[in-house]
């Protein structure tokens, strides 16, 4: 749980940031949200941060407030006090803002630059990694494969 939230970010294969642009539209934003198959987009205005739309907006804002997706500005709905987080922040920090903001994904800044975005998925899976890890570390110990060196014979010592 002590891993930097850089880290997450290089281990992806794609580490895209998924933007739209606050003069588009709600259909526009989650248009882009299934095609990249993700939960969340960065709300970009005049080249920062102005917001995050989610998927929980759509349903609470837009659906439920019986908006039209079509020309309904994605400014309108999108969540406005975004909680955010730094690459050097880690899974632990990440995970406390989450729980007790409410949050399903943070946007990651570096400064006043957004480099990335992490999902509450994310945080889990590098719980879930660092347990398997030390599952496997323990059992080793318990069945004497932990710290075994091979010898100059082969047969396995201390």
């Amino acid at each position: 749980m002590e891993t930097l939230i850089s880290s997450l970010l290089e281990a992806r294969e794609n580490n895209a940031v998924h933007t739209v642009d606050a003069r588009a539209t709600v259909t526009e934003a989650v248009q882009m949200m299934n095609k990249r198959n993700i939960g969340a987009v960065a709300i970009i205005s005049g080249g920062g941060l102005a917001g995050i739309f989610t998927e929980r907006d759509v349903l609470r804002r837009v659906i439920d407030g019986r908006l039209d997706a079509d020309t309904t500005p994605v400014t309108d709905v999108m969540t406005r006090e975004v909680v955010v987080i730094s690459p050097t922040d880690t899974v632990r920090d990440a995970l406390v803002l989450v729980d007790t903001r409410n949050c399903r994904h943070l946007p990651v800044m570096d400064g006043d630059r957004l480099v990335g975005m992490v999902s509450m998925r994310d945080l889990v899976g590098a719980v879930v990694d660092g347990q398997e890890h030390r599952i496997a570390e323990l059992t080793d110990y318990i069945y004497g494969g932990y710290g075994r060196h091979v010898g100059a014979g082969g047969q396995g010592g201390e």
